[in-house]
């Protein structure tokens, strides 16, 4: 699996439709989608789902208001249930010999809507239908006869074989993915589908984050050698005692080479609520297109932090702040909503 700062031939978003996602406040929705499609199609091609003819009806007219409908959005009419293309998508991969003629694939996780909801059946044939679209070869991980079940948005890797992820996901008792399995299992798994051979196993995730401890809204890799993690300096805040905890647990792992890692940290921007619910904003949730870095922002004294702490770590990309506080409503925002599709050459 690429490091996602690695070349793209596409990124892959679903049009927003289900208006129970945002409840109250869906109508802002389709314009943030507009403005990240629109950086997003400057430096790579879009792969966007529509549910239907209707719908994508809907995108065009909202995308050419923004000025971000281009040749580079391709359409594809396939139903889905929700927006959350990092965890119903497949992870696609690429060959270590490409001298070799082997195609690319896709990883086929089974998705079962982070055992939360129980409209996901349209969701699970998406990655599917990527995987066709792109023209990769599908595998379908399992432990023993069943299916692995397991979300992007529970993994980052440096694409030199080191991957992220946390132990409140995978190895929760309260949620479990796939009942008895132990972090060797896990292991295996990444080993043999994603070319993963060191695991680094953060604790908890953020508060309000409703997918269990997705290491995406808590620590990413922007170099082969270097993670973002997120902080908070409140110690009265929720996420004081578990961040200080996993930058604990960073600076004590290593890459596959035996190497420390370097840190760099984020804030945390304020708390985030709406509903009288907290919601998991999180610098941390950015995603590296080809030529720009989105990044969440939330109108918040720490958004120029963030922007500046990524705009030193990414010189040749353009850092792009996009107003998530409507967005993060739905629990997720930019790199829960994107899936990187690598460039192959064969």
């Amino acid at each position: 699996m690429p490091a996602e700062w690695e070349p793209h031939a596409a990124t892959w978003l679903a049009w927003p439709h289900n208006r129970n996602d945002w409840p109250g406040k869906f109508d802002p929705i389709p314009w943030v989608y507009a403005e990240i499609i629109r950086y997003l199609a400057r430096g790579e091609r879009v792969e966007l789902i529509v549910n239907d003819a209707a719908g994508e009806k809907i995108a065009r007219k909202v995308l050419q208001k923004t000025n971000a409908l281009t040749a580079n959005v391709r359409f594809h009419r396939w139903p889905s249930d929700r927006v959350w293309t990092r965890d119903s998508g497949c992870t696609f991969v690429v060959p270590t010999d490409q001298s070799a003629g082997r195609s690319p694939a896709a990883i086929q996780w089974r998705f079962n809507a982070w055992a939360k909801y129980s409209n996901w059946q349209r969701d699970a044939r998406i990655g599917g239908l990527m995987a066709k679209a792109a023209g990769a070869e599908e595998f379908h991980p399992t432990f023993g006869k069943q299916r692995v079940i397991l979300e992007g948005g529970s993994i980052d890797v440096n694409g030199s074989g080191t991957l992220l992820t946390t132990e409140e996901c995978l190895l929760s008792k309260v949620q479990e993915r796939n009942p008895g399995r132990k972090r060797a299992d896990y292991e295996a798994v990444f080993a043999e589908y994603l070319g993963v051979n060191h695991v680094i196993w953060l604790g908890a995730g953020i508060a309000g984050d409703d997918t269990h401890g997705h290491v995406d809204d808590l620590t990413r890799f922007v170099a082969p050698d270097t993670v973002v993690t997120v902080v908070e300096s409140d110690p009265k805040d929720a996420n004081y005692a578990p961040l200080r905890e996993n930058i604990q647990r960073l600076r004590a792992a290593c890459d596959q080479n035996g190497k420390s890692l370097a840190i760099v940290e984020l804030p945390m921007p304020s708390t985030v609520f709406f509903a009288g619910r907290r919601l998991p904003a999180s610098y941390a949730n950015f995603y590296i297109a080809n030529q720009r870095v989105l990044v969440p922002v939330f109108n918040d004294p720490n958004d120029r932090i963030a922007l500046d702490t990524l705009a030193d770590l990414f010189p040749e990309r353009e850092i792009v702040g996009i107003y998530c506080s409507d967005l993060v409503w739905g629990f997720g925002t930019i790199h829960c909503m994107t899936q990187q599709q690598p460039q192959y050459i064969p």
